[in-house]
């Protein structure tokens, strides 16, 4: 039985929907609601509004799958992650401690309001000359740090800054634009506990600039530790998403452009797509307010 929460933009605010094997229904409350609750009381409310879909796809258009929910994500999680952040850095030991060590690498991505959904646009930086998309599995956590749900991410992120110093990541990784999620948040009870395959397009001119996959199967930790170590010390009563990490990562040749569309798809959770626009003022923060 395929099962998906949509989150959907009506004409006074948003609302959650369920589609189940075709058929859509409203879901009462919020995510931050369902994800306050224990997992099985989360998974009842979402099986008792799928049994109660019948209706066609609504026209409403589609919002990010996130209501209050911060998105945190992890780094070098994958060999070719680390080797990727290795070619971009003169600091390449410091990616094989992160990789090799217990303590993984965590960072606050995005807060709520600023992540953008399929269909909408992502950003790369104006004083940025090497940018790429990362394409990553995100964990929908509830309070108590168990994994609700997965949808997809797309850490859009600035190789240049990131490798000019490590300690410009938040610059290279947050900024306006640089977190998409969707299409959909599909239930840990219905998607299983991977691994998934997952794959990154790039589209130009009408043509494919760029393609790779990779899996799950090949992180260096998995799900549950990474959620344990994000919940260590912090608390998240509206629950939280947490990207994990890329293992597709195109080689030195390749930066995003505007106008590019990008691609990301897994058979079990959808197609997240964007297109690429400039963001940021490169001539702020010299000597100007």
């Amino acid at each position: 039985m395929l099962t998906s929460l949509h989150h959907l933009r009506t004409g006074d605010g948003s609302r959650w929907a369920v589609c189940q094997d075709g058929k859509w229904g409203d879901l009462d409350g919020t995510l931050a609601g369902l994800l306050a609750l224990p997992l099985d009381q989360a998974r009842a409310a979402v099986e008792a509004a799928g049994h109660q879909a019948r209706g066609d796809r609504p026209g409403d258009p589609t919002l990010p799958p996130v209501d209050r929910q911060e998105v945190w994500a992890a780094g070098v999680t994958y060999l070719r992650s680390r080797d990727g952040r290795k070619e971009e850095s003169g600091h390449g030991s410091l990616y094989d401690q992160v990789y090799d060590s217990d303590r993984p690498e965590l960072f606050l991505k995005s807060s709520p309001w600023r992540v953008v959904g399929t269909g909408d646009a992502v950003g790369i930086r104006t004083d940025s000359g090497w940018d790429v998309p990362e394409a990553e599995v995100g964990l929908v956590l509830n309070a108590a740090g168990e994994v609700f749900g997965y949808t997809l991410g797309n850490d859009m992120s600035s190789r240049s800054i990131e490798g000019e110093n490590p300690l410009y990541l938040p610059q290279a990784k947050i900024y306006d634009r640089s977190c998409a999620l969707g299409p959909a948040i599909v239930p840990s009870w219905v998607a299983g506990p991977g691994p998934f395959p997952i794959g990154l397009r790039v589209l130009r001119d009408g043509h494919q600039a760029y393609a790779g996959t990779t899996s799950t199967s090949a992180m260096t930790r998995c799900f549950e530790d990474l959620a344990g170590w994000l919940f260590r010390a912090l608390s998240f009563p509206a629950g939280v998403v947490l990207l994990t990490g890329t293992g597709v990562v195109p080689g030195a040749e390749f930066t995003t452009r505007v106008g590019d569309t990008i691609e990301i798809t897994s058979e079990a959770f959808g197609t997240l797509t964007n297109t690429v626009v400039a963001v940021g003022d490169a001539s702020r923060g010299k000597g100007q307010p």
